[in-house]
């Protein structure tokens, strides 16, 4: 009997986006409600055509990458090309464009399929987890231009990471969840799926300017790691208050990254300090991230929104 392909989840960066290019800190969470694995159809009309041509189309970028010998690692490319052939897909429930590791869930679930040798999620430290974030930002890269291999090394080891610089990175627990507790993170679905790329490219343009990179080096970086500080103690007095903070300073900064029809709801956050909001990733459309001392009163300044709780305090 064959066995069940293995499950790759979706992951949310709680903190850092931009933030984590500029050495800010970060913190990135797997999330099970999404997940995507391979798929063997059990018959011709099963075959998820679309998906074939996009493995097909990736197995071509890394046999150039074999041949040029740019593949860091020892990878089983003929039982890739066996399995294509199969008209295997990779079967997701993740959302694509949506900022929480559609494309890092394939390339995780790439790497954990066919590199031999690979390194074993189960048994791991600070090395190989920098190790493992420059092979997936090499595979990932063909997705958007350039990766940081962030999205599938979470998506890989499923468990939460803390960035604390780019070479610095660790596993870390988060406070303990409250099912019954007022206080949420949430994530707010914009509808509109979005590209990566021409996003980080208008950020990496913006940095250029001494302003917004002063604004970066000494207001991002503080709020950002004083949220993350905060959350990781579970003393969420000072994470609202330096929330508020890191919520407005996006608002009047980011705008290219923040969709017009949420300006008045990001507004709305500050002013009633009922919640506020962040990006989820690069923004631009996707998911929002949001916090909130009280969900229930969140949810009734911001119905006609399609919320998702994913974690209670």
């Amino acid at each position: 009997m064959k066995l069940k392909e293995s499950l790759y989840y979706a992951k949310i960066l709680l903190f850092g986006e931009y933030g984590i290019i500029e050495d800010s800190m970060g913190l990135s969470v797997p999330y099970n409600n999404y997940n995507g694995r391979f798929h063997f159809p059990v018959s011709p009309v099963d075959t998820d055509l679309n998906s074939n041509k996009v493995l097909r189309k990736y197995l071509s970028h890394l046999q150039a990458l074999y041949m040029a010998g740019e593949l860091p690692f020892e990878m089983d490319l003929e039982a890739f090309i066996i399995d294509i052939e199969k008209g295997m897909s990779f079967d997701s429930s993740i959302p694509q464009g949506f900022g929480i590791g559609s494309s890092g869930a394939l390339v995780a679930a790439i790497y954990g399929k066919y590199a031999i040798d690979k390194i074993d999620s189960e048994s791991i430290d600070k090395i190989d987890i920098l190790e493992l974030k420059n092979i997936f930002g090499l595979l990932e890269s063909y997705f958007h231009g350039k990766s940081s291999g962030l999205d599938p090394l979470i998506c890989y080891l499923n468990i939460p990471i803390l960035i604390k610089s780019k070479n610095d990175l660790d596993t870390i627990g988060l406070p303990s969840f409250n099912a019954s507790g007022n206080g949420a993170i949430f994530l707010l679905n914009t509808g509109m799926s979005r590209e990566t790329q021409p996003l980080v490219h208008l950020f990496l343009e913006k940095l250029k300017q001494e302003g917004f990179r002063k604004i970066m080096k000494e207001q991002f970086k503080k709020y950002n790691d004083d949220c993350i500080n905060a959350f990781l103690k579970g003393d969420f007095k000072p994470l609202f208050g330096s929330m508020a903070k890191l919520s407005r300073l996006l608002l009047e900064n980011f705008a290219p990254m923040i969709p017009g029809s949420l300006v008045k709801a990001w507004q709305q956050g500050l002013d009633t300090q009922a919640y506020y909001l962040k990006l989820c990733g690069s923004g631009g459309g996707g998911f929002i991230l949001g916090f909130t001392p009280d969900m229930n009163k969140a949810r009734k300044l911001l119905q006609g929104h399609d919320l998702e709780v994913i974690y209670t305090f």
